[in-house]
């Protein structure tokens, strides 16, 4: 071998030794991961950063990425961690560098989505439905959490079998939202029309709210028209229909009601206004009909306004004339306290011409309710009972009014009263 065949030998060993490092560089778990990551990243215009990476090439490459946290550019919290995360990606996805945004499989372990934080990204974002990859064979979360202002989902599993845009939809979501002492587990099915700014959305399935006092086994179906146009999270013409049994100390109360109203996802919460209730109950649960508004962030505001169609007959009997007056009983409530509802209700019944005027306290329900054959006919209110006229055995009694108080009267005072 002369000198010159000796010198382009070793040139072409160099070369193949250098195009083999750059090649194991470039197939290495992080090298991939990392590009992938910043693939996604920039669609969703996100920093996302993981721990540690593995892959497999073999048939459609698959990347799990440990320890992932995405981020809006300049702010330092999480919009969204999680543990594990199982991206499948076709070959034909890697050679287009961005450009195809197909994807065979989302897999995420243990995710937590900040709501607050969603909401803003999501309000930023340009207009327009903008690319978003489709997932071939779905999409899954496994033990994942939401959360919001007061309020949370959590022990979340969802599945899609298949997401694209303009197609439609269908998902399982199981999982319990937990609001202070409220806990709800639910068992949920989805459907939309399309992945798109406007779509029709509907859900069907089992939830159990329940807390201290109560507890509500219900099937309910939701339908609505979703409206993500706009930097906004809406469901507009929202209808809700839930059919259960309300659990209080040893009975059982059916009940059907409906709730209609224009539903919006904003600054951490949730709020329906305007909102129309009915209520079909029987027992201690009354028929009425009412509207007002929803307010869901650190606690709960609610507001209704409307009418009792007949008083119940599982409640104390009305003393006369009140008990001969015909016709729906008005009434308005204010509530403005945790979402388990353990604050006192503001209440305001009036039939003709007397009024109540107080608060009642619905984690005492189930307490009176045990006491009722003891000869305790008095709710758990407190406040004013005005009446023009009351009538008792051989009197009428003129110009009533009945105060209501939980203040114990010891023994000594009342003595000396």
């Amino acid at each position: 071998m002369n000198r010159r065949r000796a010198v382009a030998l070793v040139v072409i060993v160099a070369l193949l030794l250098v195009a083999l490092a750059a090649l194991r560089w470039a197939m290495r778990a992080e090298t991939v991961g990392r590009f992938l990551l910043d693939m996604a990243g920039a669609a969703a215009g996100l920093e996302i950063e993981a721990a540690e990476f593995d892959y497999r090439l073999r048939g459609t490459p698959d990347l799990v990425a440990h320890g992932v946290v995405a981020r809006v550019p300049g702010n330092p919290s999480p919009l969204l961690s999680a543990d594990r995360v199982l991206l499948s990606v076709p070959w034909a996805t890697l050679r287009a560098r961005g450009a195809v945004l197909d994807v065979q499989r989302l897999e995420l372990d243990a995710p937590v989505l900040d709501l607050p934080a969603f909401q803003r990204w999501w309000a930023q974002r340009p207009a327009g439905d903008g690319a978003a990859p489709a997932f071939v064979d779905g999409i899954r979360i496994v033990d994942g959490r939401i959360d919001a202002d007061g309020w949370r989902l959590e022990a979340l599993d969802v599945d899609l079998p298949r997401f694209a845009m303009d197609a439609p939809l269908r998902a399982h979501a199981r999982g319990r939202y937990v609001a202070a002492s409220l806990q709800a587990p639910f068992d949920l099915h989805m459907a939309m029309t399309r992945v798109a700014a406007q779509a029709g959305i509907g859900i069907a399935g089992t939830t159990t709210p329940a807390t201290t006092g109560w507890r509500l086994p219900a099937w309910l179906r939701l339908s609505g028209h979703l409206d993500t146009r706009d930097g906004r999270i809406a469901v507009q013409r929202t209808t809700l229909a839930l059919r259960g049994r309300l659990q209080l100390a040893d009975a059982t109360h059916p009940l059907v009601t409906g709730i209609a109203g224009d539903l919006l996802l904003a600054g951490g919460g949730l709020r329906i206004e305007p909102l129309a209730v009915s209520l079909r109950g029987q027992g201690l649960l009354p028929q009425l009909r009412a509207g007002g508004n929803l307010v869901l962030h650190d606690g709960l505001s609610l507001v209704l306004d409307g009418s009792i169609a007949e008083w119940p007959a599982a409640w104390p009997l009305l003393p006369p004339p009140l008990d001969r007056v015909e016709g729906p009983t008005p009434f308005a409530l204010g509530y403005d306290g945790a979402p388990d509802l353990s604050a006192p209700l503001a209440l305001r019944l009036a039939r003709a011409d007397a009024c109540f005027e107080g608060r009642v306290r619905l984690d005492a329900i189930a307490g009176w309710l045990d006491q009722l054959d003891a000869g305790t006919p008095l709710p758990p209110v407190t406040g004013t009972f005005h009446a023009p006229a009351l009538e008792i055995p051989g009197a009428i009694l003129h110009g009533v009014e009945i105060r209501i108080h939980e203040e114990t009267v010891d023994d000594d005072r009342a003595r000396h009263d």
